[in-house]
C-alpha cells in the first residue's frame, strides 16, 4: 500500500465486506457516524449444508453485491461522486468471496476516480467498537473472538496492532459451531448455544479449561471440544439421556472462563484500563455478562458493539478504512485478496 493525499474535513467512506457469507455495504461519515448499513445474509442457504460452502457463497456475492452497494448509497442519500474513498476487506477470509468484493471495489474506484483503501477484516472487527463508543480511543486491549480467530490484541493506535495472545488450534467460534453440530442445534452454532444455555446449568458438567505452557495469554479449544464429544459418546454408549441445555451451558461456561480470565490478566499485566470485545462471539450474552462482572471487579472499562456490528458487516470496514485513509494509506489497483492475511499487515 502507498501513502499520501490531503485530507478533507468531512470524510465519507463507502465500505464493502464479502469475506465469508455476508454481502455488505455501508456509508460512514468521519469514521463514527453510520449513514447506511446494508447486509445480505446467506445463512438460510448455508444452513442446509451445516456450514459455509465457499463456491455457493462466491456465486451469491456476485449476484447481490451491486444491489447492496446501490442500496447503501441510496439509504445514505449520497451519490457515488460524493464518496471520498472506497474501502474493502481484502483478507483474511474465503478466497472466492474476498475476490468478489475486492474486484468490485477496484472497478468502482477506477470508474469513479476514487481512492481505494484495503482493510484487514480483523482490524475492522476491532474498529466496530468505535461506532457506538464515541469516547473510545487507543490504547486499549481487544479480545477478538470469531469463527476463525481468537486473539488478544494490544491496540496502540488506530493503525497499530500487536497480538499478545492467540489460539493454537480451534477458534472460539469454531468450537461453538462444532459443539452445536454435535448437539444437533444447527448452524450457526453460537447463537443456538447461547439460546439453549439459558435453560441449562453451567455447573452440571466439568469441562477442561486448557492452558498453553509458556504462553499465558494464548488459547486452545480443541481439547474442550473433544471433551464435549467424548462426553456425548460416553452417554450414548451407556444409554444415558443427554441434557442438551446442561451440556451447552457447561461448554459455554468453560469457554467464557478462559476468555475472560486471559483478557483481564493481560489487561492487568499490560496496565490497560480498557478492554474491548469484537467478533461474532462478542454477541454472546453469557460472555458479555461474565466479562462485565470481571471488569467491574478489576476496575476495567468494558466496550463491545451491538450484536449487528459483532457479525460481519461493512460499517466496521468503512470505520477502519477511514482511519487508514486519514493515515494516508492507499491501495493500488493491483490490490488482491489475501485469504490468510496476518494482523498488522498494511
Amino acid at each position: 500500500m502507498v501513502h499520501g493525499g490531503n485530507m478533507p474535513n468531512n470524510v465519507l467512506m463507502l465500505g464493502i465486506e464479502s469475506s465469508c457469507d455476508e454481502t455488505a455495504a455501508a456509508v460512514v461519515r468521519n469514521g463514527r457516524e453510520v449513514l447506511s448499513n446494508i447486509i445480505s445474509s446467506q445463512i438460510d442457504i448455508h444452513t442446509l449444508y451445516g456450514g459455509v460452502v465457499p463456491e455457493i457463497a462466491s456465486r451469491k456475492h456476485i449476484e447481490r453485491i451491486n444491489y447492496v452497494i446501490e442500496e447503501a448509497l441510496a439509504e445514505a442519500g449520497v451519490p457515488l461522486s460524493g464518496i471520498d474513498a472506497v474501502c474493502v476487506t481484502y483478507g483474511p477470509g474465503l478466497a472466492g468471496p474476498l475476490l468478489v468484493g475486492v474486484g468490485t471495489a477496484k472497478a468502482i474506484a477506477y470508474a469513479a476516480n476514487k481512492p481505494l483503501v484495503g482493510v484487514h477484516h480483523i482490524e475492522g472487527h476491532i474498529a466496530a467498537n468505535y461506532i457506538e463508543h464515541s469516547s473510545l480511543e487507543p490504547p486499549f486491549l481487544c479480545l477478538v473472538v470469531s469463527g476463525g480467530h481468537t486473539h488478544l490484541v494490544q491496540v496502540s493506535g488506530y493503525n497499530k496492532f500487536d497480538i499478545i495472545g492467540h489460539t493454537h488450534d480451534d477458534a472460539a467460534g469454531e468450537a461453538f459451531d462444532k459443539v452445536a453440530r454435535a448437539l444437533g442445534l444447527g448452524y450457526p452454532g453460537g447463537p443456538e448455544i447461547d439460546r439453549i444455555s439459558k435453560q441449562g446449568n453451567p455447573d452440571a458438567i466439568t469441562f477442561p479449561r486448557a492452558k498453553v505452557d509458556g504462553c499465558e495469554f494464548d488459547f486452545s479449544f480443541s481439547g474442550l471440544k473433544s471433551a464435549v464429544l467424548n462426553y456425548l459418546n460416553s452417554c450414548e454408549m451407556k444409554n444415558i439421556e443427554v441434557n442438551v441445555a446442561d451440556v451447552a451451558a457447561s461448554f459455554q461456561q468453560a469457554v467464557a472462563d478462559v476468555l475472560v480470565s486471559r483478557s483481564v490478566n493481560a489487561a492487568r499485566q499490560y496496565g490497560s484500563h480498557k478492554i474491548a470485545v469484537a467478533g461474532g462471539v462478542a454477541a454472546n450474552s453469557f460472555l458479555r455478562a461474565a466479562m462485565q462482572d470481571s471488569c467491574k471487579i478489576n476496575g476495567i472499562e468494558l466496550y463491545y458493539p451491538s450484536p449487528v456490528y459483532c457479525t460481519d458487516n461493512a460499517v466496521m470496514i468503512a470505520v477502519q478504512g477511514y482511519y487508514n485513509f486519514m493515515a494516508g494509506i492507499r491501495s493500488g489497483l493491483d490490490l488482491n485478496a489475501v485469504p490468510n492475511l496476518k494482523l498488522g499487515c498494511v
